[in-house]
């Protein structure tokens, strides 16, 4: 039997030897001080829990190395991203495994087939950076694009503001490679009903055939329960399994799984041209619910974005310095809502002319400058790039300005039911 140290506790000698098996098997940071753990025992939600040590593997291979450990140690895993989740996604007391340091590559590219193969840690503006100079892009916009990762955006099945045009990111993600709890890895993507195109060796088919019968099986309870919206991004993605006129993709249950399902390695996504013309319609209303009211009208002219930018956000941008000319130029009077209506056509004058739809639509409606509060409104309408892009800068800061907020209604994130679920237990099963 090990002599006890003397004023250390039984866990704290556990901790201290899980770290030193770590530094001894990887060459990446291995944090278990409390100023590092510190550091990463909260996100960009309202939750703070405290893990047992992080991993900064440089490779992948190392990732998965970590992953075993923590699995021969009993210890929850915890993939993590930029952190900017706002339901606590991204915190847990288990081995927090920090991708977006090293493992930020774009793996391949194919120009042609527009498609790309990332590593789960690579930043989303990095990444169109790099695919804009191919005339190509990775169009789910979440409003944290410059430290949001593709791996956290698969997680949590991220959207973004022009979701009406290319859907969430389930729908742009055309494969996934992920490692069980177990250690299996394994490639996630389209699959037939009979599995005839899964290989035997990669140890998946069987877990495949599980999860197609539970599609079958469940498939009815699944029609009448599962919402019919554009935007659905609550709860594991069941639908994917069911039987249908098509291939399933088996990536799209982990899309969305919040990382309770496996370790994401490798993603491949569908990519799209490059936007090169848009034009912006600033639909103004003096009630919020009109303005949400006429969101189901406008939306039949089908623009590539519809958002919502209530008082609250105008009047804390017009506090802000470098918001202040963008807001007084954009925004007539002194509405209660407005609704930021994107068209972005390959021809201009396709753009130009639903700016004018978008106009006598808001008349039909109801909706004149000259008119009483309940039926305030109409369009102001932005063609200059400059300030399309100001615009666009000051919905990217949207939470940073609502933080600015003084006053004791300062909005919190936070979710109940968020705490743990993004956590690959070495208990977890296999489907």
């Amino acid at each position: 039997m090990a002599a006890e140290v003397p004023g250390k506790s039984q866990e704290s000698a556990k901790t201290d030897g899980i770290a030193a098996r770590l530094a001894r098997q990887i060459t990446g940071d291995v944090l278990f001080d409390p100023f590092s753990r510190g550091r990463y025992a909260t996100d960009a939600s309202f939750y703070q829990i405290m893990p047992a040590g992080v991993v900064v593997p440089r490779t992948m291979d190392e990732a998965l190395r970590v992953l075993a450990i923590a699995r021969d140690e009993g210890l929850k895993v915890t993939p993590r991203g930029g952190g900017t989740s706002q339901c606590g996604q991204t915190v847990n007391d288990g081995l927090v495994v920090d991708l977006s340091k090293h493992l930020t590559r774009m793996l391949s590219l194919d120009v042609d087939n527009r498609t790309c193969v990332v590593e789960p840690g690579i930043v989303l503006d990095d990444l169109n950076r790099q695919l804009r100079k191919h005339g190509l892009s990775f169009p789910v916009d979440v409003s944290t694009a410059s430290r949001a990762t593709i791996g956290g955006m698969a997680g949590n099945n991220s959207c973004g503001g022009r979701s009406l045009r290319y859907g969430t990111m389930r729908d742009n993600t055309l494969s996934m490679e992920a490692a069980l709890a177990d250690g299996t890895l394994a490639h996630y993507g389209e699959v037939s009903r009979d599995l005839s195109d899964v290989d035997a060796g990669n140890g998946a088919r069987a877990l495949f055939r599980d999860m197609l019968d539970l599609g079958a099986r469940e498939a009815d309870e699944i029609a009448a329960r599962f919402p019919k919206v554009q935007r659905r991004v609550g709860g594991y993605n069941l639908d994917a399994l069911v039987p249908r006129n098509a291939p399933n993709n088996m990536a799209h249950l982990l899309v969305g799984s919040e990382g309770t399902l496996a370790f994401t390695t490798k993603v491949e996504l569908k990519l799209w041209p490059v936007i090169r013309n848009k034009a912006l319609g600033i639909c103004h209303f003096g009630s919020f619910y009109q303005a949400m009211d006429a969101a189901q009208h406008l939306v039949k002219l089908k623009p590539i974005a519809v958002e919502l930018v209530d008082r609250t956000m105008l009047a804390l941008g017009r506090d802000i310095a470098m918001f202040r000319p963008i807001i007084s130029t954009a925004i007539k009077g002194d509405p209660d809502a407005v609704l930021v209506v994107e068209f972005a056509e390959e021809d201009q004058a396709d753009n130009l002319a639903r700016l004018k739809q978008l106009g006598e639509l808001m008349g039909d409606l109801g909706f004149g400058w000259s008119n009483d509060k309940r039926k305030w409104g109409g369009v102001v309408e932005i063609t200059q790039p400059a300030l399309q892009s100001g615009i666009a800068d000051f919905r990217a800061a949207g939470l940073n300005v609502m933080m600015s907020m003084k006053q004791a209604g300062k909005p919190v994130s936070l979710s109940r039911t968020a705490r743990c679920r993004c956590r690959i237990s070495p208990t977890t099963p296999r489907a």
